[in-house]
């Protein structure tokens, strides 16, 4: 049988899907090893990525059911949903790989400011103080480096891995956003396919 029929769009709808499921459990599990060993400490970041993990394993799961008993409401959601999925995570990967300094600068200070327990983390792990400038007379800074008052600012640290970092992220979000796009093509080609096994004569 070619590799346009019933059977090979199913086929590849499942492995799709499977693809799916096991990033969905990687991200969990990893974030779950992290906050055992203690090296997340911000719940927010932590029940962020469980909860996209999550969502991602429900749309799987659903794709997988979809395909495996070629459901027509099933697969229309799934569709529908993938597409949505693809439009924002199209534009957050092209973001990433657009977005200059300046706006780079400012959305890593709004981010720092949001968190204290993230701050912490940060300054423990990168052993630096504050963001812009260290303020060895006020600051609540945990790091090894404040004892002996010889910190850097964190921005520039920070700053040196950002780049790459979204340059990454960018690209990979990038790779993904595609596999969505095929997963909608093959879920739109595999509805309207029939299985000559069962009913030769109708659509299912």
């Amino acid at each position: 049988m070619a590799c346009g029929g019933f059977v090979c769009s199913r086929t590849s709808l499942c492995i799709l899907n499977l693809i799916y499921v096991m990033v969905s459990l990687l991200m969990i599990g990893v974030t779950a090893w992290g906050k055992w060993f203690g090296l997340v400490s911000s719940f927010r970041v932590m029940a962020a990525v469980i909860a996209v993990g999550l969502f991602l394993f429900v749309v799987a799961i659903m794709g997988l059911c979809g395909a495996m008993k070629h459901h027509q409401v099933l697969l229309f959601f799934y569709m529908l949903i993938l597409f949505m999925v693809f439009i924002v995570q199209f534009s957050v990967s092209c973001a990433c790989l657009a977005i200059n300094k300046e706006q780079q600068n400012l959305l890593l200070e709004i981010g720092w400011n949001k968190s204290e327990s993230m701050q912490t983390d940060l300054e423990k792990s990168l052993n630096c103080c504050d963001f812009l400038q260290v303020n060895y007379n006020d600051s609540k800074c945990e790091a090894a480096c404040f004892k002996e008052q010889k910190c850097s600012p964190c921005s520039e640290i920070i700053q040196a891995y950002a780049d790459d970092a979204l340059q990454f992220v960018g690209g990979v979000s990038l790779f993904f956003s595609f596999t969505e796009i095929l997963g909608v093509w093959l879920a739109y080609r595999y509805r309207n396919q029939k299985d000559h096994r069962q009913n030769p004569g109708a659509f299912i």
